[in-house]
């Protein structure tokens, strides 16, 4: 009987491990590469709502190079799986301070903004973004030609109370574009525990309307 339950745990563990994913590729600026994503060490998601590791994952390994996106073209970031735990997605552009580059900057100071979102869909209830294994937006064409970090995130909310972040930054150097200054964010808090994006049931009862959690999206 031991056995037997001890079996039933390791299956259930390695599923779960099985149902985590990571953000490896970035597509943009007419270049595919890995090279530009700061690597998380594994596929395990951040929980905590207050860890700087909500920024770019935990301890990321170094990305080796920075891709030039010129503002108001495309990107997608690329997944190893498909996203098995439902809930919403966004993409967050962080100006890098003065000084510092995309290779060197932490993602600290109040610095981010978001750019796009995937939410919701109704009838039957479920996410855009369920069963995906790609997220893509625009670089606005109006922000500042510059240095930045080009963060994307997954909230699963499959465990009600208990959000998992799936997050990767890949490091970009934007041309062209504006001189835009939108509304920034510190990441750590750009989203509180109370939010109803975070503590929402999603399995009962069934939501009629979700927000994604986080600002308002920057289009440019």
């Amino acid at each position: 009987m031991k056995f037997f339950s001890g079996l039933l745990a390791a299956v259930a563990l390695a599923q779960a491990v099985s149902a985590h994913y990571v953000f490896y590729q970035l597509t943009a600026g007419g270049q595919t590469s890995r090279d530009v994503i700061r690597q998380p060490r594994n596929n395990s998601p951040v929980e905590s709502i207050t860890s700087p590791d909500l920024r770019c994952n935990a301890s990321p390994s170094p990305a080796t190079a920075t891709a030039n996106v010129a503002a108001g073209s495309a990107f997608t970031f690329t997944l190893d799986n498909n996203f098995y735990h439902p809930g919403p997605g966004a993409v967050y552009l962080g100006q890098v301070p003065a000084g510092q580059t995309a290779a060197t900057w932490d993602g600290s100071g109040a610095n981010w903004f978001k750019i796009a979102e995937s939410g919701a869909k109704f009838n039957p209830f479920g996410f855009v973004l369920d069963g995906a294994s790609t997220v893509s937006g625009t670089i606005p064409a109006s922000v500042k030609a510059g240095q930045y970090l080009l963060r994307v995130e997954q909230i699963g909310l499959h465990v009600a109370g208990a959000p998992q972040w799936y997050i990767s930054c890949a490091q970009i150097n934007v041309t062209g574009g504006g001189n835009a200054n939108p509304a920034k964010v510190s990441i750590p808090g750009y989203v509180s525990s109370s939010d109803s994006g975070l503590t929402v049931n999603i399995h009962y009862p069934i939501p009629t309307s979700y927000t994604v959690p986080g600002p308002a999206v920057f289009r440019g």
